[in-house]
């Protein structure tokens, strides 16, 4: 069975039309929860059971309290935040804490709250039925990690926020089958510094090790281009990888990716 994976956002800032990271898998799972789950439909956010998060950092969780809020009083079961210790002790201590937004994770009552935190490990993998998905190793300011999702006739892998880590592409390398790999890139060649300051790629780091790439089919897309000099970052990082047999694009909202 093949897996759908819908781009709600995937800026790394707002604009109009504009929206940060969050995508939606098989209707029913969250990959992070960026301001692009907000353009769901009511519908569509019943029906999400599982919200996967790469890391704390704002553009990527706002929208768990606001979801935890519109739809929890309809479900019957809380909704599952699956990250890592750091990732949800931050969304506890933070979010959900009663003084910046109400803490759902016992609300109405222990017994029956409207979020369940579900921590997990790097290098785990968790069967969820129609798709695995599998943790990886990334290189970010704070904890973080990336996602595998495999179905059965193909995987994708997302990075969430990361600069250069070897043991990154040691992971992706292990998929021979995987068709999309969405990776994210920040700043531009200017602006090195700044990315290895801040835990993320610059058009020609990204350039330079997606050559560590070893499939050479599998479609490349690139996230976390910031509103303002978002084109440039796409420009260099083409035109520093003509010579890789990948396809690269920039990922955009409302991208509809199977495998």
């Amino acid at each position: 069975m093949t897996c759908s994976l819908q781009v709600l956002g995937c800026s790394g800032g707002i604009a109009a039309g504009l929206r940060t990271t969050s995508f939606l898998l098989n209707e029913n799972t969250l990959i992070d929860a960026g301001t692009g789950v907000g353009d769901l439909t009511l519908d569509q956010l019943r029906k999400i059971d599982h919200i996967f998060l790469t890391h704390s950092h704002l553009d990527h969780i706002c929208s768990v309290g606001f979801l935890a809020d519109s739809v929890g009083g309809s479900r019957k079961s809380p909704i599952k935040v699956y990250g890592i210790d750091a990732t949800l002790s931050a969304l506890k201590n933070h979010i959900l804490n009663n003084i910046v937004w109400p803490d759902f994770t016992v609300i109405p009552s222990i017994e029956h709250p409207f979020l369940q935190l579900m921590p997990i490990d790097l290098g785990q993998t968790m069967e969820m039925g129609t798709y695995r998905i599998t943790t990886l190793p990334v290189n970010h300011s704070i904890p973080a990690i990336g996602y595998a999702i495999e179905s059965d006739s193909g995987v994708l892998v997302f990075s969430g926020d990361t600069g250069p880590h070897p043991d990154f592409w040691q992971a992706v390398n292990a998929y021979p089958n995987l068709k999309h790999l969405l990776i994210e890139s920040s700043f531009t060649a200017s602006e090195q510094a700044l990315a290895d300051l801040s835990g993320h790629y610059s058009s020609l780091g990204i350039a330079k090790d997606l050559e560590n790439l070893s499939n050479q089919t599998t479609q490349v897309w690139i996230s976390h281009l910031k509103p303002d000099g978002g084109n440039h970052i796409i420009q260099e990082i083409l035109a520093a990888s003509k010579h890789l047999p990948q396809k690269i694009r920039s990922l955009e909202a409302n991208l509809v990716l199977s495998f």
